[in-house]
C-alpha cells in the first residue's frame, strides 16, 4: 500500500523540507499551500524524487477548506497515512505584549493553533476508518511547533500562545489516539532559516556567533525533514505525545 503523508504549508520553508526529505523515502504527498502558481516548479521538484505529488490549495484556517482538503487526498489516494501539521504564521508585525491586537491575536491562532485541531480530528477519524479494515495500517500525526512554546518572546506573544498550545494538542490527541494505534509526536525546531526568519537573519547570525544555540549554526528546514522521517518510518513506536527538539541545543539550560 503506497505511503501518503498530508503536509500543511508544504510547498516551502520547514514543510517544503519536510516534504523534500519524504519524498526521497519513497511518500507520495498532498501538499497544502496558498499559493499554487508559485508552487509549481515546486511540486514539479519532489515528483522527480518518485513522488505522486497532489496540490491541495487553500488556508486550513477555515475549516470547510479543511474538510474539502481531506476528501481531495481519500479520493486521489484512497487512503491517507500521515498528517503533518505544519502550516503557521507569525504575527504580520511584532508589537509589544501590552499593545499586541486582538486581530492579530485571532489570525495567528486561528492559522498555527485551531487549524491543526480541527484538521487532525477530521484526519484521525478517516485513519481510524482505515485501521478498522486493516489492522497493519500505519497512521500517525506529527504537529510543528516551535522553541516558542516555551520560549517567551514577548513582541510576539500570539506566536509563542499558538505554539504553547499546539503542544497541548499534541498531548491531547496521543491520549485519544493512543487506544486506536495512532501515535502523535511534536517536533520543535529552533532558530531555521526561512523566509520567516530572513528578516531576523543579520540578528541571529550575531546570536549564534555569540553562543546562543550548542551547535553553533542555523538550523535548516533539511534538519527537520530529516526528524519528521524518522518519526514516520515508526523509529520511535513506544514515544507517542513526546517531543523531538531540533533546535541546536538552543533550549539546554547552561551557565
Amino acid at each position: 500500500m503506497e505511503k501518503v503523508a498530508l503536509i500543511t504549508g508544504g510547498s516551502r520553508g520547514i514543510g517544503l523540507g519536510i516534504a523534500t526529505q519524504l519524498a526521497k523515502e519513497g511518500w507520495h504527498l498532498a501538499i497544502n499551500g496558498i499559493r499554487a502558481e508559485q508552487s509549481v516548479d515546486t511540486l514539479n521538484d519532489l515528483r522527480k524524487l518518485g513522488a505522486k505529488v497532489l496540490y491541495c490549495q487553500g488556508s486550513v484556517a477555515d475549516t470547510a477548506i479543511q474538510q474539502r482538503i481531506i476528501h481531495e487526498v481519500i479520493n486521489a489516494f484512497g487512503h491517507l497515512n500521515v498528517l503533518i501539521n505544519n502550516a503557521g504564521i507569525a504575527p504580520k508585525v511584532r508589537m509589544d505584549l501590552l499593545e499586541t491586537t486582538e486581530e492579530s491575536y485571532d489570525e495567528v491562532m486561528t492559522t498555527n493553533l485551531k487549524s491543526a485541531f480541527f484538521l487532525s480530528q477530521l484526519a484521525a477519524k478517516e485513519m481510524i476508518k482505515m485501521k478498522k479494515n486493516h489492522p497493519d495500517f500505519f497512521a500517525a500525526i506529527v504537529n510543528v511547533s516551535s522553541i516558542s512554546a516555551t520560549v517567551v518572546s514577548i513582541n510576539r506573544g500570539e506566536y509563542c500562545v499558538s505554539k504553547a498550545g499546539l503542544s497541548m494538542v499534541t498531548q491531547l490527541f496521543a491520549t485519544r489516539l493512543g487506544a486506536e494505534g495512532i501515535p502523535v509526536y511534536e517536533v520543535r525546531p529552533g532558530v531555521t532559516y526561512t523566509d520567516m526568519t530572513a528578516g531576523v537573519k543579520e540578528k541571529y547570525d550575531r546570536l549564534i556567533q555569540e553562543g546562543l544555540c550548542v551547535s553553533p549554526r542555523w538550523g535548516y528546514p533539511e534538519d527537520v525533514g530529516k526528524a519528521v522521517a524518522a518519526l514516520v518510518r515508526n523509529d520511535f513506536p513506544y514515544s507517542t505525545g513526546q517531543v523531538i527538539m531540533v533546535d541546536g541545543g538552543l533550549t539546554i539550560p547552561r551557565l
